[in-house]
């Protein structure tokens, strides 16, 4: 397939996007990530939560900081469902409308690439973060060998936020020096059940310590994003993983305390400079949404914290402190990153411009 965008007028023509579960806060985040994007316009919406048929500036209560983008206001909101006036869809539907709505988008030729964790663990869905698995990309070959969709579409999904936010993390250390097992607490935002979310009186002056599912997620996705693609599937990571999560009183910004066991010895100020330095093929590639350091490693000793530190790169890059010897397993940090733009709509949108960039839209 040919890499490059369609040319029009000496100009590169943008690809035309549709956004499924558009009303929502991750759907609001895609327009607003999408508003002068140069490869990606968003012409069509479309939800689940009974909008229908309005246009957008009415259907939709605009819960993000600044002014609802003009581009989108006259757009009429539609069902979750083919046909849709778009080259490829970005879906942040939930999973129990998601498993049936992405199939039908795929069937119809839409290329999918969803937030949903409907199709996450399916043997040929990439489970992609670009700078950690874009290796993986090559199981999409499985899904058009196969012709399972209509003109070459496919599927392709995003971990959940809080596995992206620590595999980005886990990537180079895996790779480095061998992961053994991990221990991860997670302090998850309040948005990431999104909106209305949880109720104030739960919320105040509390925390939460279960996420329906979200354990489960953190221990079956990472050894699928962190194994490698042998015959056109992936055999998992072997990594022993454990994972306590919480919801907590803050909007933005998931932070998480991990402890990691390595197969080989390695140093703290080592382990620093490898999350500090680490970059990858989208960096190398330059690509518009890529943050030029993915990780960046704060040294102050109360540091990363999410009012702080969860727009770094413009919430795309993740934060890693409190880099020390551990002593039960071999080294402890803290990480931490914007849920709903690096574990949500923005990187979905770096996925598509690395399938851009791969010659698959």
């Amino acid at each position: 397939m040919d890499a490059d965008l369609p040319v029009e007028n000496g100009k590169a023509k943008k690809l035309r996007v549709g956004i499924l579960g558009a009303t929502d806060t991750v759907g609001q985040r895609f327009i607003r990530m999408l508003e002068r994007h140069p490869q990606f316009e968003v012409t069509a919406l479309a939800a689940c939560d009974g909008s229908q048929g309005e246009i957008y500036k009415n259907a939709c209560v605009w819960r993000l900081s600044g002014e609802m983008p003009e581009e989108v206001k006259s757009l009429f909101v539609e069902p979750p469902r083919p046909p849709l006036d778009c080259d490829f869809v970005f879906s942040s539907l939930p999973a129990v409308v998601a498993q049936e709505a992405e199939e039908m988008f795929a069937r119809a030729g839409y290329p999918v690439i969803s937030n949903s964790s409907a199709h996450r663990l399916e043997p040929d869905v990439p489970l992609l973060i670009p700078e950690v698995n874009h290796q993986h990309l090559q199981l999409l070959e499985s899904q058009i060998c196969q012709r399972r969709y209509r003109n070459d579409a496919f599927i392709v999904a995003n971990p959940s936020c809080s596995v992206i936010v620590r595999a980005l993390a886990l990537a180079p250390l895996h790779e480095r020096f061998g992961v053994a097992s991990v221990v991860v607490t997670t302090m998850q935002a309040l948005s990431g059940v999104g909106y209305p979310g949880m109720s104030s009186l739960d919320a105040i002056d509390n925390l939460v310590p279960f996420i329906d599912g979200e354990e489960q997620k953190i221990e079956r996705e990472t050894v699928k994003i962190l194994g490698s693609v042998e015959n056109h599937s992936v055999h998992s990571a072997q990594i022993l993983l454990s994972a306590q999560c919480n919801r907590v009183n803050i909007t933005d910004g998931h932070l998480l305390a991990v402890r990691v066991s390595l197969l080989r010895q390695a140093g703290v100020a080592e382990v620093g400079e490898l999350l500090a330095t680490f970059s990858s093929l989208p960096q190398e590639l330059r690509l518009y949404s890529a943050p030029k350091r993915p990780i960046i490693v704060r040294n102050e000793i109360d540091r990363p914290q999410p009012r702080l530190d969860r727009d770094a790169s413009g919430g795309m890059a993740i934060s890693v402190g409190r880099i020390a010897r551990d002593r039960v397993l071999d080294i402890r940090f803290l990480v931490l990153g914007h849920n709903t733009i690096r574990g949500r709509a923005g990187a979905a949108i770096l996925s598509a411009e690395m399938l851009i960039a791969n010659g698959y839209l």
